[in-house]
């Protein structure tokens, strides 16, 4: 089959009178793999890694090389039969090819161990000798350049000691005296105790074609948040797996048994102390990563996190780096794939004290208390500069593809596929954080559940039903856990010209293109927007506001119920310049919104904003919301942290609309309104509940945040009705209505609102209400304000007109997201018919790039494709009649460097085209029968392929839609001034070494 022997064995026996029988298929002389790049120098005898293409790092298998002289350069043969699906294709638009490294070397430093672990303390977690080699690299070398090593059974679970340790060595490039920089090229570092290679206070290394391979603890490791200008080019890193040394190395099992470090009886939460082992661990922004694959971690592939000091040896040594504050060097072409946790992070920090009674956690465990928001020169009072992240690949990742805090961050020309939650953002720009930031993904494409089906075994959990077919697939996370192909929370974020393919849930789980965080606590702005996004027709549920049920529990947190996003040009929703949010919320609607019921969603015209309330003097308390509209829909509000010194809220309300506000205890003391989000102008009236012959202070002010002080303070001043208040809403007045306990004022907004921000551009303005009461009883006026404060809803934005037409701009522009992105691709699709379609007279097609070319008699139809423009030069059918043409026809009538498509139609009584085939590249003779349909892809030219496929179905059946995406330009075709792989990514590395 495709040029590879097998033997099919069938058996049937009796085992202890159970019969047993079945067929077992055997690969003769050899499995042989078709690679992307020229691997001739590969020998016979190495031993090579394929990476997993699913969702278990531990699908990964080593192979031995056979010696193979029918190969080309771009195919190697292996000895060992696979245990394992290995994806060799780009799926449905994203480059899941599994890659392969060789890992033999001529020169071999292998540590010596023994047969079995043998010290107490690594015994309690390893079955193995994890006592191996190390090299160490120090200051003031005169030259170090390792070239194509393997390192085998080194690295020792001991601080200091690793695979290879670069030791403070300061700068080990131009700018440290080397005129020859630095490297590390071609090792080949697997089946090591710790790490793979650690940068230890040195700045300027290069690392380039490096392997890791099943290591212990973070692989490529940046260790004390000092390290800068050191470039990762083009490495492979794969089954990285917890180690002991460090808390973010540990796995659950080990950080809680080690506490020895932590103060008195803390037990450490594996969730947020531990748990963190990356590939690729990024302490400090200021790197570049090209190129690389994480192909496997227990935790994360790559992680950037921020210290806020040097820590460990670099601690008093070095000024502070403001790693929080600095712009991101290169981050160009970088893939993530078969990670636990997730395939990019960036977010959080370590913890930088040691363990006290006041933070008795372990130093240098996981901590939550840095965000990224980078500046030029690491000044928070010049330019933003935003951090771009460009040609992510993220598949088959279990949590995340990628989640991403801080701001400004950019991710664009980026593919995400077959992940628990593609991408998340989770902006740090929404109050009270970084005012100003946001963040954008932009001309990337989410596809929910692909084509690879995945595999199960080796450590895959999780299978079921899902994708378009509802075939059995590898599942993340869970059988029910909601798929979500982007994810909004915080904000502002902007989704623009992306494109979602492959969202279908299923009666076990939702599955939506655009969702949100499970049971969320925190706030989301309105400002978050999405414009210019295409969906395809495999999208069943664009957005998903989450229902009570499993994941979601009671869905009723202030987050859940506050979710919302602006759809700019109704790309979404079919409604241009609408908000959508979930459909119970009735502090955002109108009479004219217009329900979502499968998004549980409501669409609205409007103008929106937050109200960010922060009460003292009690805690704890349950806050209700009600738009005087909607009386009988009060929106419950449980606030941020209950045990909390006050309490916050941050509701999202329509502008130009009156609310009440209401407790289940005794009304704060002390409340303070921010006008988040609001412009110039705008306004809400609302009323507090407060007991009877409660005496009030009333304050407007500008709160500059930064400074931690406020001025243009003016005092409210009361009014003997609301008729004045309404009368004078312009002014500074409120209105205590004793007879229902309400206090009303006006928040409106007097100064202008720049960009991003959510404050003003002179300060946050704020309206405290300072009240004085005896009374202990529950503040709660519901009762003596409806019917009396009630009014009949009204639109104050129309909603517009529903869009029918289709939008010709949105979308990715570029629909194939591979490792090589400057490749060009053409995607062909061929759609054969089965028995019931051919009754009907449905068409036969085959589409080239999106362009149908469709055909509805009986016969052959052939499609000639120039290899290096991708034009479609002819297209022919061949009838019944005329089939024995069709073999001259392919061998003089196409051009060299041709790409050919054949599709059949109909029963053909009988042909035999195995001589044309061979002429486009078949393995050998094919003899089709008289009653088969036919698909292939062929070459006419000097060279094979690998794409090269014949695909046939029993007649009556069909094939249903062959999907294949043909590389283009290959030199190997003929082509003169074609791509070659890496000249792009040659160049972002020559760029990176420059910027140093």
């Amino acid at each position: 089959m495709d040029g590879q022997k097998f033997a099919v064995r069938a058996f049937s026996e009796w085992i202890d009178g159970v019969q047993k029988s079945g067929f077992q298929i055997e690969v003769v002389h050899g499995v042989i793999l078709d690679l992307v790049e020229d691997v001739s120098t590969w020998k016979a005898e190495d031993q090579i890694v394929v990476a997993s293409t699913d969702y278990s790092m531990h699908q990964a298998e080593e192979f031995t090389l056979l010696p193979c002289p029918e190969c080309s350069r771009f195919q190697v043969k292996v000895k060992e039969t696979p245990q394992f699906l290995h994806i060799g294709e780009i799926v449905d638009g994203v480059d899941m090819r599994a890659e392969v490294g060789v890992l033999t070397r001529n020169i071999l430093i292998k540590g010596e161990t023994e047969d079995s672990c043998y010290t107490g303390k690594d015994c309690k977690f390893f079955s193995f000798d994890t006592f191996g080699g190390h090299i160490k690299i120090v200051e003031n070398f005169t030259s170090v350049h390792l070239s194509y090593v393997e390192l085998k059974q080194m690295g020792q679970q001991v601080q200091g000691s690793y695979s290879v340790h670069f030791h403070r060595c300061g700068d080990v490039d131009e700018k440290g005296g080397y005129s020859y920089k630095t490297y590390l090229d071609g090792l080949s570092i697997h089946h090591c105790f710790s790490r793979c290679v650690a940068i230890h206070a040195t700045n300027g290394l290069l690392i380039k074609d490096t392997i890791g391979y099943d290591t212990l603890g973070h692989c490529f490791f940046l260790e004390d948040g000092i390290e800068q200008r050191n470039t990762l080019f083009h490495n492979l890193g794969l089954v990285t797996k917890p180690g002991m040394l460090l808390p973010t190395d540990r796995n659950s099992t080990m950080c809680l048994a080690m506490r020895d470090r932590v103060y008195g009886k803390y037990v450490p939460v594996p969730a947020t102390d531990c748990m963190a082992v990356s590939t690729f661990w990024i302490s400090h922004p200021n790197n570049h990563l090209i190129n690389n694959v994480a192909a496997g971690s227990q935790d994360a592939g790559i992680w950037y996190l921020f210290h806020k000091i040097p820590t460990g040896e670099s601690h008093g040594l070095f000024p502070e780096t403001k790693a929080e504050l600095t712009p991101l060097g290169i981050f160009y072409n970088n893939k993530v794939h078969s990670n636990f946790k997730a395939g990019l992070l960036i977010d959080k920090g370590v913890k930088t004290t040691h363990a006290s009674a006041e933070d008795p956690r372990e130093y240098l465990c996981l901590d939550n208390n840095a965000r990224f928001r980078p500046h030029q020169d690491a000044d928070p009072e010049k330019p933003r500069v935003a951090a771009v992240i460009d040609g992510l690949i993220a598949y088959k990742n279990n949590d995340h593809g990628a989640w991403v805090r801080g701001g400004d961050i950019i991710i664009q020309n980026s593919g995400f596929a077959d992940n628990g939650i593609g991408l998340t953002f989770a902006s740090d720009g929404s109050f009270p954080k970084d005012e100003g930031s946001s963040q954008e993904v932009r001309n990337s494409l989410f596809v929910g559940e692909s084509k690879n089906y995945g595999f199960l075994g080796g450590q895959n959990k999780y299978w079921g039903t899902g994708g378009t077919d509802s075939k059995n697939r590898t599942l993340p996370r869970n059988r029910t856990f909601p798929i979500r192909g982007f994810q909004i929370y915080d904000g502002p974020i902007h989704l623009t010209r992306c494109t979602f393919n492959n969202f279908v849930p299923t009666s076990d789980r939702f599955t939506s293109a655009v969702g949100f965080p499970l049971k969320n606590t925190w706030q989301i702005t309105p400002k978050n927007n999405i414009s210019l996004v295409k969906f395809d027709k495999n999208v069943f549920l664009k957005v998903f506001f989450g229902k009570p049920g499993p994941w979601f529990e009671e869905s009723d947190l202030d987050g859940d119920k506050n979710s919302i996003f602006h759809d700019v040009d109704g790309s979404v929703t079919g409604y241009k310049d609408t908000y959508v949010g979930r459909m119970d919320n009735y502090l955002i609607q109108h009479p004219d919104c217009v329900n979502e019921t499968k998004w549980n969603g409501v669409i609205c015209s409007g103008n929106y904003a937050q109200v960010y309330v922060q009460t003292w003097n009690p805690q704890s308390l349950n806050m209700s919301m009600i738009r005087d509209e909607y009386p009988n829909h009060p929106m419950i509000l449980r606030g941020i942290n209950q045990r909390a010194a006050f309490q916050q809220y941050q509701p999202v309300v329509m502008l130009q609309k009156s609310y009440t506000v209401h407790w289940n205890g005794q009304a704060p003391q002390t409340t303070f309104f921010y006008l988040i989000n609001f412009n110039k102008g705008d306004w809400i009236q609302v009323g507090l509940c407060y007991p009877p012959e409660t005496s009030f202070q009333v304050t407007f002010d500008v709160f500059q945040r930064q400074a931690s002080a406020y001025y243009s303070v003016e005092d409210y001043v009361s009014v003997s009705s609301m008729a004045e208040l309404q009368k004078r809403q312009t002014e500074k007045t409120f209105y205590f209505d004793n007879s229902t306990g309400l206090l009303f004022l006006f928040l409106r907004a007097k100064y202008h609102r720049d960009g991003h921000s959510y404050c003003s551009s002179q300060g946050c303005e704020r309206v405290k209400v300072q009240a004085n009461f005896r009374s202990t009883a529950v503040s709660n006026c519901l009762p003596n304000t409806y019917p009396k404060y009630a009014q009949q809803p009204t639109v104050v934005k129309r909603m517009p007109t529903k869009t029918t037409a289709s939008c010709q701009k949105c979308g990715a522009a570029q629909m194939v997201f591979t490792s090589y992105p400057h490749k060009t691709y053409l995607l062909v699709q061929i759609q054969t018919l089965n028995k019931e379609e051919l009754q009907r007279n449905k068409e036969s097609s085959v589409l080239v790039n999106g362009v149908k070319f469709p055909f509805k008699d009986v016969g052959i139809f052939t499609i000639v494709i120039d290899g290096c423009s991708g034009q479609v030069t002819k297209k022919t059918l061949s009838p019944e009649r005329d089939i024995k043409k069709l073999e001259e026809y392919i061998k003089t009538g196409i051009p060299q460097r041709s790409i050919v498509v054949l599709s059949s139609r109909g029963n053909i009584t009988y042909f035999n085209i195995s001589q044309a085939l061979m002429t486009l590249g078949a393995a050998k003779p094919a003899y089709l029968h008289n009653t088969e349909s036919i698909g292939f892809l062929g070459f006419k030219g000097n060279f094979k392929p690998s794409w090269i496929k014949l695909f046939i179905s029993p007649a009556g059946q069909g094939l249903g839609q062959i999907e294949k995406y043909i590389p283009l330009q290959m030199e190997e075709y003929g082509c003169t001034g074609g791509n070659t792989v890496r000249r792009k990514d040659l160049e972002f590395l020559k760029q990176a070494i420059r910027t140093q």
